[in-house]
């Protein structure tokens, strides 16, 4: 018998959405005429905007035509969506960032879990506490996690987010080599402001840590002092990996397109001491286990950067976070403890006193009919909270509302 990876074997049985996704087939089944609103997982509702549509179309006809056809494409991504991230969401809030530093993928959960393929084996680790799974996951896959106890690894340092430091990470008493930080921050739904993220920024710089920043959620920013990318920090290209998702941001969870940032001032360092650049290993790791992202999803992304593509993302956007508002004045009216839903589509909502996320979760789904995600999912932090989405429509979002006050 051939033996298999033992990493495996220290992860929950059944990933944390999945769980949530059997408990709702189960509960569907047993109740078929209830009407579930799923508030849970973060999967988006509403369609892609008019632009990419087109521009998908247009891309279809290309492959249908020898002259226009596409096979194979740059691995790093087409340069005509590449010129535009480094011109639209760079360039124009004045950061100098090379369209030969940005790697087109197929979202950022790919690569979020793919990046330490280019890192040392023994590499530690830091995340929050509650904490995107995937973070967690990947590392233990490979190797880095060690056992388990209750929601934690041994071998990874977690950083607590709660209502005691106002959900924002503080600097780790142990020093990593890889720390991953998330803003606006799923499953909180909070964001780090200027001031925060330069702290740990500087911290990076001191301790020639890596900062690996999941951005995914920037153009639900809202607030003023709250950063769209890390790299308005000073320094912040010679320590930070930022990865970032077309999937919230304009619709793309099932077209699949993303892209990382890897910056030619951020280094790694070899056994002997001399300076490697990441670029250069991560351009590498993608020639050679990743054939690109479609051409007509790259297409379709740059049309998102048009300015009628722009408005449209936009109204989207602003649809989404009017949900956030409802549901974060309503749960508040009803004399919950809520927060986010500012700069995130997150709501991060307090069980009742005495109550389990799961048991919650369950009291939701048996009672209401309404799919939350329970926070213990997320971590040990995350114990006694659930995570609810703003991804739904207005009518859903209102009659969830009615259903809990009632």
């Amino acid at each position: 018998m051939i033996q298999v990876n033992e990493n495996f074997l220290l992860l929950p049985e059944s990933y944390l959405f999945s769980e949530v996704a059997r408990r709702v087939k189960e509960f569907q089944e047993e109740n078929p005429d209830v009407k579930i609103i799923r508030m849970g997982i973060g999967d988006v509702t509403r369609p892609l905007c008019k632009a990419a549509i087109e521009a998908m179309h247009r891309a279809v006809d290309d492959e249908a035509d020898t002259a226009t056809f596409h096979g194979y494409g740059p691995e790093q991504g087409y340069a005509f969506l590449r010129d535009k991230i480094a011109d639209s969401d760079y360039k124009k809030r004045g950061i100098d960032i090379s369209p030969d530093e940005i790697f087109i993928g197929d979202g950022a959960k790919s690569d979020l879990g793919n990046f330490f393929d280019i890192l040392a084996q023994d590499s530690t680790v830091a995340v929050t506490d509650p904490v995107y799974p995937v973070y967690v996951d990947t590392n233990v896959m490979g190797g880095r996690g060690g056992k388990r106890h209750g929601e934690h690894h041994e071998g990874i340092i977690y950083i607590p987010l709660n209502k005691e430091n106002k959900y924002v990470p503080q600097l780790p008493e142990q020093r990593p080599d890889v720390i991953y930080l998330c803003s606006p921050n799923n499953p909180t739904g909070t964001a780090m402001t200027h001031k925060e993220l330069k702290k740990w920024v500087d911290y990076a710089r001191k301790e020639n840590s890596l900062i690996l920043f999941d951005s995914a959620y920037e153009a639900y920013i809202h607030s003023e002092d709250v950063p769209h990318s890390i790299y308005e920090i000073e320094g912040a290209k010679e320590v930070a990996v930022e990865f970032r998702s077309f999937s919230k941001t304009a619709g793309f969870t099932g077209v699949r397109c993303g892209y990382t940032v890897v910056p030619f001032a951020v280094k790694g360092r070899d056994s002997e001491g001399n300076d490697v650049s990441l670029n250069r290993l991560w351009n590498r790791r993608q020639c050679t286990k990743f054939n690109g992202a479609s051409y007509i999803s790259q297409r379709a992304a740059e049309a998102v950067y048009s300015p009628e593509g722009q408005e449209q993302i936009k109204e989207t956007i602003e649809y989404y976070m009017e949900n956030a508002r409802m549901m974060r004045e309503s749960l508040t009216e009803a004399g919950y403890d809520v927060i986010g839903g500012v700069d995130s589509p997150y709501i991060w909502l307090k069980t009742p006193q005495g109550t389990t996320s799961w048991e919650f979760f369950d009291y939701l789904l048996k009672t209401h009919g309404i799919v939350g995600t329970p926070g213990s999912g997320f971590g040990e932090e995350g114990e006694g909270y659930l995570r609810l989405t703003a991804f739904n429509t207005h009518e859903a979002t209102r009659e969830a509302l009615l259903r809990v006050k009632s």
